[in-house]
């Protein structure tokens, strides 16, 4: 991704080192890891080692999370995209995942629907991706329902670090019929 994903009301572009700060604050809520396990970031080192670990993802894979940026106000509001997953979960590796996670003052917004909207478009037409995944807690109803409006279907449940979690997909043929259908 050369230049910034522009859509309704956001933009995603790459993280860059100024974004720790914005990065702590997202993951240092504890509301935000609800689902997560309720591990939140304790140090602003944890913040700069994650993006830092984005910029080697945007380097070894050509894809990574994106900074999401709410046009309107020009503020960092979380982060959403593609990742390409190379430990194990759900007995899989090597594939690509979208998610996103969001400050919650900005939850229930559609945010979550818009970006990966956008990530799937960039994967499948920009990236030739097959395939793409996404996994969510099973209590965590409204990023299931965003998933699902992307096009994302069930596939089977999984546990994933003793939380039990939901593998849903969407292959590149899917999307284009669901895209050309409108």
């Amino acid at each position: 991704m050369d230049s910034p994903i522009i859509t309704e009301r956001l933009i995603l572009r790459k993280f860059q080192p100024e974004d720790a700060e914005a990065m702590f604050e997202l993951d240092s809520n504890p509301a935000v890891h609800t689902y997560l396990g309720n591990n939140p970031m304790q140090t602003m080192d944890q913040a700069r080692d994650i993006i830092k670990s984005l910029l080697s993802q945007y380097e070894e894979h050509g894809i990574g999370r994106w900074a999401a940026i709410e046009k309107s106000s020009g503020k960092f509001i979380g982060w959403s995209g593609l990742k390409f997953m190379t430990d194990p979960i759900n007995n899989r590796s090597h594939y690509y995942d979208v998610g996103y996670r969001f400050i919650p003052q900005f939850w229930g917004k559609g945010y979550a629907t818009e970006s990966a909207k956008a990530a799937l478009e960039y994967g499948f037409t920009k990236m030739n991706m097959q395939e793409i995944v996404g996994t969510v807690s099973i209590e965590n109803h409204a990023s299931r329902r965003a998933l699902e409006k992307c096009g994302l279907t069930f596939v089977e449940k999984f546990m994933w670090r003793d939380i039990p979690c939901d593998w849903l997909k969407i292959t590149r043929t899917e999307w284009e019929n669901m895209s050309a259908t409108g």
